[in-house]
């Protein structure tokens, strides 16, 4: 699989954000079919760095309830923490 298709979007949040900071992790959402393996290859190969490890939590499906009924339904997703080596960077906004 190309790493196009692998890697959906960055995750920007205060937790990712912390993450990078203190544990050098980058959070990615990823295709729902992807496995660590091709995580980490979709990454070094975008980025050019080293990865350490992934780790991938998938968040189901939930449903949106109003007083009791369903209304709707919240999508889920696969993202992936992937640490990376030592003295590697990913930058998503430079000199915002």
């Amino acid at each position: 699989m190309d790493y196009t298709k692998i890697i959906i979007r960055p995750v920007i949040t205060e937790k990712a954000n912390l993450a990078k900071e203190y544990l050098n992790q980058v959070s990615f959402v990823v295709a729902p079919g992807a496995n660590k393996i091709e995580v980490k290859r979709a990454v070094e190969a975008a980025f050019g760095v080293h990865v350490e490890a992934v780790n991938i939590v998938r968040r189901r499906p939930s449903r949106r309830l109003r007083h009791g009924r369903t209304i709707g339904k919240v999508a889920g997703f696969k993202k992936a923490y992937v640490t990376l080596a030592e003295g590697d960077k990913i930058e998503f906004f430079e000199g915002v």
